[in-house]
């Protein structure tokens, strides 16, 4: 027996999950079949996770403005990372793998062995809700999680980060076809093919080139890759951004430190030339009183002047550096916005095929995108013709 795997991104409804909402699409006679795994608070889980790093973060902070009050609004209402993610599993589907057919159970049994392994083999993907659907037309599990990661040297030493938790966990990606997300998911995808083959079950794979997604969905799915790998270079560079803001504020701190050094030359004895003491000898009281003064005089003088021109040079490198950050960011805003405005069309495209094949039937849409081809494939062949035919002559 052979059936296929599927492990695709959900939208993460709660709600819909612990069947606190019900859609249509769900027999609530089979609803006491399903297995809840667990079902946490996830803003207890983001105190778990988070508060004693926000608090050592904060304890680091010179500025007010810039510590955390509530890392899982800050989460919440920014565009860095998303709150949470969720994997929706699927074997088979609705016609060789119903929930009212004979493979249903086989199908629960597997996918419940492979969620049993799922929190050992993803330790930094922090599962907070997790439940097996038993009563829609599929048996599939989803799976909630807070992917994070330890040992921050920017900002706060753990924080919310999918691409860094799947780099934790083994997964570096290295092109836009094979990202740590493909190849996180390709894994548990091999894990559950395994667990499939204990249970007599063969993993029918449908091939590398993505045959079951059309033109638009395959482009529209690289246009999202490309849009979250840009905005995950946006936040590297705006953490980045940040260390450089701080040494400049140390270099405003530094240049403090000067003025208060010069008061004191001003003010405090130590510095200041005393009056001779009486019958006291010109030379005497140069070799007492004026020498160990110029002395003093002179090492403050040197210490300035080196804290001065290290603080200068490195404010005009991190000025030179601050530059070319800014430039690099409006870069990526514009790449980001060209994806994100082409992502637009496409998806609107694909909901306008959509449309037709649902109206006209998908046999037609096929029949007419063929013939559409059909002159630009005659048009190839005749070019391909035409330069064979030369090369022979």
């Amino acid at each position: 027996m052979e059936r296929t795997i599927s492990i695709e991104v959900g939208k993460g409804s709660q709600a819909h999950n612990s069947r606190k909402f019900k859609a249509s699409n769900v027999d609530a006679e089979r609803t006491q079949n399903n297995v809840c795994y667990c079902n946490e608070n996830i803003r207890r889980v983001y105190h778990e996770l988070f508060d004693d790093a926000v608090k050592r973060s904060n304890d680091k902070q010179t500025r007010a403005d810039r510590e955390i009050d509530d890392y899982y609004k800050k989460i919440r209402t920014g565009k860095q990372e998303k709150l949470f993610h969720e994997i929706v599993v699927q074997i088979g589907n609705k016609d060789d793998t119903n929930v009212q057919g004979e493979h249903c159970e086989l199908a629960g049994k597997i996918l419940d062995e492979y969620y049993s392994g799922f929190i050992e083999r993803n330790p930094q993907l922090r599962v907070f809700s997790a439940h097996l659907h038993l009563d829609e037309e599929t048996p599939h599990l989803h799976i909630d999680f807070v992917p994070f990661m330890t040992g921050s040297k920017r900002g706060s030493d753990t924080r919310v980060t999918l691409k860094q938790a799947l780099a934790m966990q083994g997964f570096k990606g290295g092109s836009r076809e094979e990202t740590e997300w493909s190849q996180w998911v390709q894994s548990e995808k091999e894990v559950l093919a395994d667990v499939m083959k204990r249970h007599g079950v063969e993993w029918l794979q449908l091939g590398t080139k993505r045959e079951h997604l059309s033109v638009l969905d395959y482009k529209k799915e690289q246009r999202t890759k490309e849009i979250a790998e840009l905005e995950s270079k946006l936040a590297d560079k705006k953490v980045e951004f940040e260390v450089y803001q701080d040494r400049i504020s140390n270099y405003s701190k530094g240049e403090q430190v000067i003025e208060e050094l010069a008061k004191k030359l001003d003010t405090e004895p130590d510095y200041q030339l005393q009056d001779p003491p009486p019958l006291m000898s010109a030379k005497s009281y140069k070799t007492k009183f004026v020498e160990p003064l110029i002395k003093k005089l002179r090492e403050v003088i040197s210490s300035i002047m080196s804290m001065y021109y290290q603080a200068l040079d490195s404010y005009h490198r991190l000025n030179i550096t601050n530059r070319n950050l800014y430039r690099e960011n409006e870069h990526l805003r514009k790449d980001n916005g060209k994806l994100a405005y082409e992502n637009k069309k496409l998806v609107a495209q694909n909901r306008d095929y959509n449309l037709l094949r649902k109206v006209f039937g998908s046999k037609q849409i096929d029949e007419l995108v063929t013939k559409a081809k059909e002159p630009k494939q005659s048009k190839q062949r005749d070019e391909r013709f035409r330069k064979n035919k030369n090369y022979e002559r």
